[in-house]
C-alpha cells in the first residue's frame, strides 16, 4: 500500500506530466480578443475542443451544438435545483437565435429565477447575449466562438446564482501589505471538476502575478522535458525493461494510438508519468481532460498575468531521470497495472488491494478539493506519515527539500516593496504537511488562514 501510495502523492506534488502522447498544437488565426476570458472555462468543460483554435469564425455545426447542449444539460444537473414540468416548442437552428433557444431548452425543466420570462429575455438578464447597440442579431449564423462562448456563460451564470462550483483547497498569505493566495492543485480532472466558483475564478483573474511550480507557457523549458523522455544514446526501451513488459506497455499504448516504434524510444519514467494520468481520469473527466494548474494557467494568461515558474522543467524532469534503472522498471509495471485496473500478473495482495482502493482515495481527493474540506485533505493525504517513515527511491526525490524552496519564494513575494496581490498554484502536497508552504509561512511570521467559504 505504501509503494502506491507513492505514486498517487505524486499527484498531488508534480505537475511535469507532459504525456508522451500529447498532440501538437494546432496553427490557426488568433482568437478574437474579446474571447480571451471565455476559452478556460468553455474548454476546461469540455464544450469545445482544439477546433476551437483553427474554427473559431465558422459556423457551428449541428453536431458541435448537440455536444455543447449535452454539456450544458449534465453541468445544470448537478446543481440540484428544483425541476419542474414545462417544456418549450421552441425552433431550434446554428443562428444566433437557434443557438440560445438550444441553450435555454436545457435550462427550461429547473427552476431557475426568471426562466418563464422566455429564452432572449431569460438568457440576456444573465448576460449570456449581448448586441451591437442597436440588435442582438438573432438571425444571423452563429459561430463556434459565439456558440461556445453563448454555452459558457450561461453554465457560469447559473452556477453563480446557485453559489455553486469547485472552491479549491485555498489559502491567503499576508505580509508588508503583500497578499499571496496559495491554491493546492491535484494534478488531474474528474469528478465533474468544473467549473470553478466565482470566487475562485475571480482570484485568479485578479491576481498581478501567477506562479506555478513550473512555466506552462515556457516552450524552451518543455521541449527540454520532452527531450529528457526519450533516449539519445543509440537504446530503446526495449534494452532497459524485460521483455515481457516491454510487450505488455506497447500492447497497453496500442490502445491510445502509439505505434511500437513510438512507444520504444521513451524511457519507463515517461511511461509510467502518462499512465498515472491516463489512470486518474474516470467518466466525470472532461473530454479535455484539464489538469487544475493548467486551467489556472490559461484562465490567468488570458486574463493578461505574468506567469512564473518556481521550479524548472529540467528539475522536475530531473526527479525521474535520476531514478535507478531497476526503480524505473518497478515505476513502470506498478503505473501499468494502475492503468490497466490492476490486473496486472505477479502482484502480491496488498499491492492488489491498494490498486482496487486507488479511485476511491482520489476521488475523496477529489471531492474535499471541490469542497474546500482542508482539514479532511491534509488527514487524507499521508505526507508527514509517508515522510517519517522509510521512504522508498521516488518517495525521498519527491519530498525532499522542494518544499523549503517554495517557501522561499512565497517569503520573496510577500517581501517585496508595495502592495501587491499575487496567486501561487502548486501541488497540494506542497501546501499541508509539517513542511508545507502554509505552516513555512506562519513559521516565518505571516497570517495565513484558508480563505472562508463563500
Amino acid at each position: 500500500m505504501k509503494k502506491i501510495l507513492t505514486l498517487l502523492l505524486a499527484f498531488g506534488l508534480l505537475s511535469s506530466a507532459v504525456p508522451v502522447f500529447a498532440a501538437e498544437e494546432p496553427q490557426a488565426e488568433p482568437v478574437p480578443a474579446w474571447a480571451y476570458g471565455e476559452l478556460a472555462d468553455a474548454y476546461a468543460m469540455g464544450l469545445v475542443g482544439d477546433e476551437i483554435y483553427t474554427d473559431h469564425g465558422k459556423p457551428v455545426t449541428q453536431e458541435q451544438l448537440n455536444k455543447m447542449t449535452n454539456v450544458a444539460a449534465d453541468k445544470l444537473a448537478l446543481l440540484g435545483v428544483e425541476q419542474r414540468s414545462g417544456a418549450g416548442s421552441v425552433v431550434i437552428d446554428t443562428t444566433r437565435g437557434g443557438v440560445l433557444n438550444a441553450l435555454y431548452m436545457e435550462a427550461l425543466p429547473y427552476a431557475f429565477a426568471g426562466v418563464d420570462a422566455g429564452p432572449i429575455e431569460f438568457l440576456s438578464g444573465l448576460g449570456v447575449v449581448h448586441g451591437d447597440g442597436d440588435s442582438l442579431a438573432l438571425d444571423r449564423p452563429c459561430t463556434l466562438l459565439e456558440a461556445a462562448s453563448f454555452a459558457n456563460r450561461m453554465i457560469l451564470a447559473l452556477y453563480d446564482q446557485c453559489n455553486a462550483g469547485s472552491l479549491g483547497l485555498l489559502w491567503k498569505a499576508e505580509g508588508n501589505g503583500n497578499t499571496l493566495y496559495l491554491l493546492g492543485s491535484i494534478h488531474t480532472d474528474r469528478g465533474n471538476l468544473y467549473p470553478f466558483h466565482k470566487q475562485l475564478r475571480d482570484i485568479i483573474t485578479s491576481a498581478e502575478l501567477a506562479a506555478f511550480e513550473l512555466d506552462f507557457n515556457d516552450q524552451a523549458g518543455i521541449d527540454e522535458f520532452t527531450a529528457m523522455q526519450t533516449y539519445s544514446d543509440g537504446t530503446t526501451l526495449k534494452d532497459h525493461i524485460s521483455g515481457a513488459l516491454y510487450q505488455e506497455v506497447v500492447e497497453a499504448l496500442a490502445s491510445v494510438g502509439m505505434s511500437e516504434t513510438e512507444v520504444s524510444r521513451f524511457k519507463p519514467w515517461a511511461l509510467s508519468n502518462s499512465f498515472t494520468a491516463l489512470s486518474m481520469l474516470d467518466e466525470t473527466s472532461s473530454d479535455n481532460a484539464m489538469a487544475i494548474d493548467l486551467y489556472v494557467n490559461a484562465k490567468a494568461t488570458n486574463a493578461g498575468a505574468p506567469i512564473e515558474g518556481v521550479e524548472t522543467y529540467a528539475f522536475q524532469g530531473g526527479i525521474f531521470d535520476s531514478l535507478s534503472a531497476e526503480y524505473q522498471e518497478y515505476y513502470l509495471a506498478m503505473t501499468l497495472a494502475m492503468f490497466q485496473g490492476g490486473d496486472a500478473e505477479g502482484l502480491d495482495e496488498a499491492s492488489q488491494a491498494a490498486l482496487e482502493a486507488q479511485n476511491a482515495i482520489v476521488g475523496e481527493w477529489m471531492d474535499q478539493w471541490k469542497a474546500r474540506d482542508i482539514a479532511g485533505f491534509a488527514n487524507a493525504y499521508p505526507k508527514d506519515a509517508m515522510m517519517s517513515a522509510d521512504s522508498d527511491e521516488l518517495n525521498r526525490k519527491l519530498f525532499e527539500g522542494r518544499d523549503p524552496n517554495m517557501v522561499a519564494w512565497a517569503d520573496r513575494y510577500l517581501k517585496q516593496t508595495g502592495s501587491h496581490t499575487g496567486l501561487l498554484t502548486v501541488g497540494a502536497g506542497h501546501m499541508v504537511g509539517g513542511t508545507g508552504i502554509v505552516q513555512g509561512l506562519k513559521d516565518l511570521g505571516y497570517a495565513v488562514e484558508a480563505v472562508p467559504v463563500p
